[in-house]
């Protein structure tokens, strides 16, 4: 009987093992599943354009001419502001969360948080392409240029949607994902260490920033990478405020003119192509985006691997 039930158990434990291995494959086959679709829907775009695909300024479907410079640039610039701006907001936050507020401010924080991660994407950007690009041009951009537009970077005319705004929109529903895991991380502190800051009569500041924030950086950083996946992949909210202009930065290089994204370009471009290298050459839009996700993914795996050596949390 005794042989028996160890047999059952090493047959239940391997048929386990196999079926967590399929399901892990089936990751990898997705992934492949996708990139090889793209690859064969695009490699008409990819012979027909070449290099300069990568490089190009223009996208003149007209002239059969595909540059991709503008879509990619305006991806990377936005999604950097949204993420840079993200960060001190959202570590703000949780450091709040966990050190300064009250039980009741605590509970109503946290809904509204998870409100925020909530709201669809296309909501955004109704309310920022209604509510906030005219408040943004009348308060921000106009009194901006009218004080320092004589740098390029901050130079007008100010038409509220812009790249500015893009950036600011992609910030919002980025803050969520960042305070959400920084919040659990640093609630995870050992108490033993912060209590031992106490005693040498540390401040609360002084004991998040020596104990609380390096324990968590691991956490943090991946969170962050998470919010960078989801400020470039967004669309319908970037498409909505952006401006949609295929010009940025090669004639204009203000943040407060209107740009374009891959996401944004595919989305406003995609069903009213008409010719097969200009579907392809959407399509080689995404392989792009594809292919600047997993370069991100990559380094950021290796940057979380080069901190975990020299001590992190668990």
């Amino acid at each position: 009987m005794k042989i028996r039930n160890a047999r059952s158990s090493r047959l239940t434990d391997a048929a386990f093992r196999l079926l967590v291995v399929g399901l892990s494959l089936l990751v990898v086959l997705f992934f492949a599943a996708i990139a090889l679709v793209l690859m064969d829907r695009s490699y008409y775009a990819v012979v027909s354009n070449g290099v300069q695909f990568l490089f190009g300024t223009v996208w003149d479907v007209s002239l059969g001419l595909y540059g991709a410079a503008p879509a990619i640039v305006g991806t990377v610039v936005s999604a950097t502001l949204a993420v840079l701006l993200a960060i001190p907001i959202s570590i703000g936050i949780a450091i709040y969360f966990t050190e300064y507020a009250p039980l009741g401010a605590r509970f109503y924080l946290s809904i509204f948080i998870d409100l925020l991660a909530a709201i669809p994407s296309v909501i955004y950007g109704i309310w920022g392409l209604w509510i906030i690009a005219p408040l943004v041009k009348v308060y921000v951009q106009q009194p901006a240029i009218g004080a320092i537009g004589w740098i390029p970077l901050f130079a007008g005319p100010a038409y509220g949607i812009s790249i500015s705004l893009a950036s600011l929109i992609l910030t919002i529903m980025v803050i969520p994902i960042i305070t959400s895991f920084t919040t659990e991380l640093l609630s995870r502190t050992p108490v033993s260490l912060k209590e031992g800051m106490g005693s040498l009569g540390a401040t609360k500041w002084e004991t998040v920033r020596h104990v609380g924030l390096p324990f968590a950086r691991v956490g943090i950083f991946a969170a962050i990478i998470l919010a960078v996946g989801r400020a470039f992949g967004e669309t319908m909210a970037v498409t909505m405020v952006i401006g949609n202009s295929y010009q940025w930065p090669f004639t204009t290089a203000s943040i407060f003119s209107p740009a374009t994204t891959i996401t944004s370009k595919i989305a406003s471009e995609l069903y009213e192509a008409f010719s097969t290298l200009q579907l392809s050459s959407l399509i080689e839009l995404s392989l792009v985006l594809l292919a600047i996700s997993l370069a991100i993914n990559l380094v950021s795996r290796l940057v979380i691997r080069r901190i975990s050596k020299g001590g992190s949390a668990p």
